[in-house]
């Protein structure tokens, strides 16, 4: 509940183990501030909890001198010195906390501090209990005292003081006698205590007690205490003085019995009667006028039998009940019952019946009292209190009127079930400090109580009402098992100037505090937020001018150092290579900040379309398979139980995440490290869809457990790209899980700093309607098949495959020789090899010729791998039959390759290497308003074999076009913000042009615009296709190479 704020005082020359002090955390409640300085100083000494001096610099007793005697009083001093100084020490060790002996190991010195932290906590949470059990026992009224075995009071509560009139260092220590001011301790007390302890339970127990000022009756509540080891060791006590209650109990009696007599001499009716009801002894004009007789006769002859007849049916039994509960001369009951007259009026009879004895005969003697009169008022009255308590309190639960001087009231409205402590007594008074208890202990929740406890105190609650005529407080309660919030509110009732009087009223505002709350935690949340994301945004611009600058720097260096070696064509060849490589990673750098905008503004849509993952995941290979072959990286990939290669999804968006994830593999594992790739088919999809696990696991540099929990959070990077040696945005992850969630997909990643990462993308897609391709191949059904691979799983998940097919596989690793697969008697170990060339230095040609060596030359090779193999396909192909194929390996894929190499058809398979053709000749209108852009296409087009021709604007492209001849321009390359006429203007014009064969004309957007939305709008306004700048040639050429051919 407290809270501490520690001053530490740092004085010497700065050292290690101040830095350690300084950087370690304080404790849950605790704050910590330092100071320091080179020599004491005695101002900051006198501020300090706690002095560390290093006095291995400058004269030790002088400032050990200066610090003992202005130190804090309650400061503490750890000294920091050399064994050697530790003599000078020893007349001030008492003001010494801790020596420590320098130097000292970093975790001793952390040690040491952390123990002295605990130490000092361990203290402050003494004064706090403390204080808890000082002022609970204080502020309750009763006595409370603890005494050792032998009587003598340990400590005393201030009640205890007040009622001996003694201080509490006048009590404590001494014994029974000495307090209650009596020559000798009350047996009855040393009985009473002792039996406790001898039978170790509570006892309770009413006891008259000798004092000074003569007898006190007390109840008492004594319970043993038990020393550490279980022993008893003494008593606690709790006294309630009932010496004024048990007075006012026989002031009672002596009332009671006064009032009798005042109720027998009124005017009332009397009527007594023998026991069984058969004769009337005598009744006055009262009695028979309440009861609705005119004479003794006539209610004689209404068959009077211990009643009258004129009793309302409803109350007889009652009546006659009560009356046979009096079995001993002298007893007398009280009862209410009703009278019918025969006019129908009702009379309320507020009667009393005594058993009374005269000559040896036992009759009963009754007074009746009619109080219609006051019955009439008072239920006037009462339901006038309850329709003006309902006014007043129709938003509180429970309403209750108590008299602060005398403790007493009575409950005015209850509707919950919290509150029962206010209504034991319904119809009587009730103990409002008792009630408060009770309500407080049993619903309050335990942080509250105390609070409560102290706010409702009766002296403390009329000074509050004294300036105010009401007061709230809130709390919390714990109903059902839930807690609400409740507000109390305690209104003046009365004048005030003699009589105290309050109504309290107790009401859920759950509700409205809740709400407050929450829209509190909103704007705390949103606060947090707003201050992170600025936060991380000056970080992010920090490093963006950094890593925009670096590529840029590389572009105008090395432009500057090509123009300077101009003559010499390999250095400007090697020059504008890394011109184009720092362009493309500056173009990367504004793909994700642009990437990034859209998603956060909902500009990002998905568009489900046929896909093949097979596809998707040899294009990524294929992409980074130059990086990956630059730092000699061992690549890996699998695709497990994928039983559903064709679904519908957006394969860019899923290209744009695996690429993300493949990319930063690539990039943050150190040369000669490993990625593996792996796609596995999960059991539990609907029907109709599938499910895919993902998974990109590297050897690489990894991430450190602070920076993973906050990973997919935009602009957040482990290290500045100045630090880190690697650029980037701090934006990819964030995309790649806001792609991810869009696409209803899940994301986790599992890092160790210097182990490595692993990325795990789930999504289900729907899947297409695909041709059972899983029955075996008649022509390798029973064949056998050698897999040669290093990686069990991976030559598990083939030989099932091959299984599948109806071929019998047998796995060996590439160290192991080979005729351990070839059995007795067979001539042949394989009728097929399948090698998995998994580590880039494994020499794939001479495992073959050793393969054909020992199966034979005939025998075809499957080569799988996810390098890129074209340098070695020919030399392979000459050593015999053989096939590649990329991994991650589908079923489709391996079909393809054992069909092939069955029928000789030609397949498809994967590969890196492209040979650019040359295109037919033709005239594209390329319209672009840039000229620098004009002079790069036209450059482009015509490398290509096309001629070109410029249009500045849509509008003139629209101009050119409508007056050219069909077939003069084969097709058109349209930008898209131009001015006069924009390209999605232009083209809509296009199409409406009145010749359909320039209507209908194919045209490419070419432009900066490159999200998808681009392409889409794009596309809806009737071109073609779209190309985004800055221009990928071998992109251009294919695509107008698949527009005219």
């Amino acid at each position: 509940m407290y809270h501490c704020h520690v001053r530490f005082y740092l004085v010497g020359n700065s050292c290690k183990a101040f830095e350690i002090i300084k950087e370690m955390p304080p404790l849950q409640y605790f704050t910590h501030a330092f100071s320091e300085s080179r020599s004491p100083e005695i101002v900051l000494a006198q501020e300090a909890d706690l002095i560390f001096a290093d006095l291995r610099c400058g004269d030790v007793k002088e400032n050990l001198q200066i610090l003992i005697e202005n130190r804090k009083v309650g400061g503490e001093l750890v000294l920091l010195t050399e064994e050697s100084v530790a003599e000078l020490l020893e007349d001030n060790l008492e003001a010494i906390k801790d020596i420590w002996t320098m130097p000292m190991a970093d975790r001793e010195v952390s040690f040491r501090f952390l123990r002295w932290q605990q130490n000092f906590k361990m203290s402050r949470d003494f004064l706090q209990t403390s204080q808890y059990l000082e002022t609970t026992i204080n502020s309750i009224p009763n006595l409370i005292w603890y005494k050792d075995k032998n009587g003598i009071h340990e400590k005393v509560n201030d009640s205890f003081c007040k009622t001996v009139n003694k201080t509490k260092e006048q009590v404590e220590g001494r014994g029974h006698a000495y307090i209650w001011d009596v020559e000798n301790d009350d047996p009855a007390c040393v009985e009473s205590e002792q039996q406790v302890m001898d039978k170790r339970e509570t006892c309770v127990s009413e006891e008259i007690i000798q004092t000074g000022e003569g007898m006190r009756t007390l109840t008492t509540y004594k319970s043993p205490l038990y020393d550490i080891d279980g022993s008893v060791m003494g008593t606690v006590g709790v006294g309630i003085d009932v010496t004024n209650e048990r007075a006012y109990e026989g002031e009672l009696v002596k009332k009671n019995r006064a009032l009798e007599k005042i109720f027998t001499s009124m005017d009332c009716g009397i009527i007594c009667h023998t026991v069984d009801g058969s004769r009337i002894l005598n009744i006055n004009n009262t009695a028979l006028k309440i009861l609705g007789y005119q004479s003794e006769e006539e209610l004689t002859a209404s068959e009077f039998d211990m009643i009258a007849a004129s009793v309302v049916d409803e109350d007889k039994e009652k009546l006659v009940a009560n009356m046979k509960k009096l079995k001993n001369e002298g007893d007398s009951i009280s009862v209410e019952y009703r009278i019918r007259h025969d006019d129908g009026e009702i009379l309320h009879i507020m009667g009393n019946v005594k058993l009374q004895k005269e000559n040896e005969e036992l009759f009963y003697q009754r007074f009746l009292l009619d109080c219609t009169a006051q019955k009439q008022e008072e239920k006037k009255r009462e339901r006038r209190q309850i329709e003006l308590i309902q006014a007043l309190a129709i938003d509180y639960n429970l309403v209750c009127f108590f008299d602060l001087d005398t403790g007493l009231g009575y409950p005015l409205r209850n509707v919950d079930d919290n509150g029962g402590e206010f209504i034991h007594g319904l119809g009587g008074e009730i103990s409002y400090q008792e009630s408060m208890e009770l309500y407080i202990e049993k619903y309050v929740h335990e942080e509250d109580k105390e609070m409560l406890r102290e706010a409702f105190i009766p002296e403390r609650l009329k000074a509050e009402l004294g300036k105010k005529k009401s007061s709230c407080i809130n709390c919390r309660i714990l109903k059902n098992g839930r807690i609400e919030y409740f507000q109390i509110k305690a209104v003046r009732a009365g004048t005030w100037d003699r009589y105290y009087g309050i109504v309290l009223g107790f009401h859920s505002v759950d509700e409205e505090t809740r709400s407050e709350m929450e829209k509190k935690n909103i704007l705390e949340d949103a606060l947090i937020q707003a201050n992170r994301a600025n936060r991380a945004k000056s970080v992010f611009l920090s490093n963006m001018s950094h890593d925009i600058r670096t590529p840029m720097n590389a572009i105008v260096g090395f432009t500057s150092l090509a123009l300077t070696h101009i003559e010499h064509s390999d250095q400007v060849e090697e020059y504008l290579k890394k011109i184009m490589s720092s362009g493309n990673h500056l173009l990367n750098l504004i793909n994700d900040v642009l990437d990034m905008s859209h998603i956060e503004s909902g500009k990002m849509h998905l568009e489900e379309k046929p896909c093949s993952l097979p596809e998707v995941l040899h294009e990524l290979c294929n992409i980074l398979q130059a990086d990956v072959r630059q730092k000699k990286l061992r690549l890996q990939g699998d695709a497990i139980d994928v039983l559903h290669e064709m679904v519908y999804c957006d394969k860019l968006r899923l290209n744009q995440v695996m690429l993300n994830l493949f990319s930063n593999s690539v990039k943050y594992t150190n040369e000669g490290g490993s990625i593996i790739l792996k796609i596995t088919e999960r059991e539990g999809a609907p029907v109709g869809y599938a499910n895919y696990e993902f998974s990109i696991r590297d050897t690489g540099i990894g991430m450190s457990e602070e920076f993973a929990a906050h990973i997919f959070e935009p602009f957040e990077r482990e290290n500045n790209s100045t630090i880190s040696g690697i650029q980037g945005t701090g934006l990819g992850m964030s995309i790649t899980k806001s792609i991810v969630d869009a696409m209803k997909g899940t994301i986790k990643v599992k890092s160790k700093q210097g182990q490595g990462t692993e990325f795990t993308v789930s999504f289900t897609f729907r899947i297409q309607d695909e041709a059972d391709k899983k029955q075996a191949i008649p022509q390798w059904k029973g064949q056998k098949a050698l897999i040669i691979s290093e990686d069990l799983d991976s030559g598990r998940n083939m030989s099932r495959m091959l299984v599948q097919l109806g071929m019998a596989p047998e796995q060996v690793v590439p160290e192991e020789g080979l005729l351990q697969g070839k059995g007795e008697g067979q001539d042949r170990i394989c009728n097929i090899c399948i090698i998995d060339w998994l580590n880039p230095d494994m020499d794939v040609v001479g495992k073959i010729r050793e393969v054909r060596k020992e199966a034979g030359e005939a025998v075809p090779v499957i080569v799988i791998s996810a390098y890129d193999w074209s340098e070695m396909e020919d030399e392979v192909k000459e050593n015999g039959p053989a096939v590649f194929c990329s991994k991650p390996l589908f079923d489709s894929e391996l079909r393809n390759c054992l069909h092939y190499i069955t029928t000789g058809e030609k397949i498809s398979v994967a590969n890196t290497g492209r040979v650019r053709e040359q295109l037919h000749t033709g005239r594209i209108l390329l319209v672009e308003d840039v000229e620098l852009n004009q002079e790069i296409a036209v450059a482009i087009l015509e490398d290509a074999g096309f001629a070109a021709e410029v249009a500045e604007n849509g509008q003139a492209a629209v101009d050119m076009l409508s007056k050219s001849e069909p077939g003069y321009y084969q097709l058109v390359l349209m930008d898209i913000q131009m001015p006069v006429m924009n390209g999605y203007e232009a083209t809509k014009a296009i199409r409406r042009l009145e010749n359909e064969e320039l209507a209908s004309i194919p045209i490419l957007a070419m432009s900066a615009n490159a999200f998808e939305e681009d392409r889409r709008e794009s596309l809806k306004c009737g071109m073609n296709g779209h190309i985004a700048k800055p221009i990928d040639i071998d992109r251009l050429i294919d695509t107008l190479c698949k527009e005219l051919c």
